[in-house]
């Protein structure tokens, strides 16, 4: 064991950094306090506190942390620089399982700018008063059935659970004989998927940088039917009107955006609002005989002659719902 100079360096990064070392080579000291108890938790350098698994252990529910007060009291040394290396018999040690395996490792010398290396558990100090599961889990860790190793990702919650306790049963007279022959109301608690959170969740895994990309079941509108020039063109309201009434007479949600905009704002507002299959009706493409057809997904629009639009968009919508 050996004492270096590590001025100014409180965080275990720039320790391991200035001596040259892997960051998993370091200990932190977490000092918490419970009852008035003071202890000292220490964890690899390259992994956090799990506080939930930490308050679980015997004599630490609840814990809290420690005030710079009271660690200068117990280790004679500001935050930064602690560790439990020669530390009083009464200071309470808990190591999580992944330090309690290290060997050689640096840390905290009570000495402010100073740090000690090469320290190793029963040569130095005394074994940990307990070893448990104290860490937040990383990627990259064993999985729990040994088969492979830990991915971390993001999750939604959709479904949720309600503890009812026994006010319902007892409204309802629901009651069961307990092993002494009492009569006792049910426990009752329901659980299912939120219908607003659903909304949340399709929203949150089908977007892009233009806006919403509903899946077709719960889409507002199936198609958006958006004729440039709706207020200014005849043929174009015209062929417009005649599709949205055939569409709608087969079932199909449609939204007929009428409104005398320009283009670009029509067709961003259809993006930004997610509606799945999108049809565009213009003069331009009416003097060629077709109109536009794409979906939300689609990177491109597909010309189809507008003769053949209503029964194009039926088979393509209908088989669907």
């Amino acid at each position: 064991m050996k004492k270096v100079p590590t001025p100014d360096k409180t965080r275990c990064e720039d320790v391991a950094a200035l001596l040259g070392l892997p960051l998993q080579r370091t200990v932190k000291a977490i000092a918490v306090v419970h009852d008035e108890v003071f202890h000292l938790l220490l964890l690899r350098g390259d992994h956090d506190l799990n506080e939930i698994k930490t308050q679980k252990l015997p004599g630490l529910d609840p814990f809290r942390f420690a005030t710079e007060a009271e660690i200068v009291r117990h280790l004679g040394c500001k935050p930064g620089y602690i560790g439990p290396v020669r530390v009083a018999l009464s200071i309470r040690i808990i190591a999580d399982r992944s330090v309690a395996a290290m060997s050689d490792f640096v840390c905290g010398a009570n000495d402010e700018g100073f740090h000690l290396t090469g320290v190793n558990f029963g040569r130095d100090l005394p074994e940990p008063a307990l070893v448990a599961d104290i860490r937040n889990v990383q990627r990259g860790d064993p999985s729990p059935d040994g088969t492979g190793t830990v991915e971390i990702v993001r999750g939604i919650e959709v479904g949720h659970i309600f503890q009812l306790r026994t006010k319902y049963s007892e409204a309802m007279k629901a009651t069961f004989l307990d092993d002494q022959g009492k009569e006792r109301a049910f426990e009752m608690g329901c659980y299912g998927i939120g219908v607003t959170r659903i909304v949340g969740a399709a929203i949150e895994q089908g977007h892009d940088d233009r806006g919403i990309v509903w899946p077709d079941p719960i889409a507002p509108f199936r198609l958006a039917i958006v004729p440039l020039g709706y207020r200014r063109s005849e043929t174009v309201r015209k062929h417009a009107d005649e599709l949205y009434a055939r569409l709608q007479a087969a079932g199909v949600e449609v939204l007929l955006d009428d409104r005398d905009e320009r283009p670009g704002v029509l067709l961003a507002d259809v993006e930004l609002i997610g509606i799945p299959h999108r049809v565009v009706i213009g003069d331009r493409g009416l003097k060629d005989g077709t109109i536009e057809y794409q979906r939300r997904s689609d990177t491109a629009p597909t010309s189809v002659p507008a003769a053949d639009a209503a029964a194009f968009l039926e088979q393509r919508l209908c088989a669907r719902s």
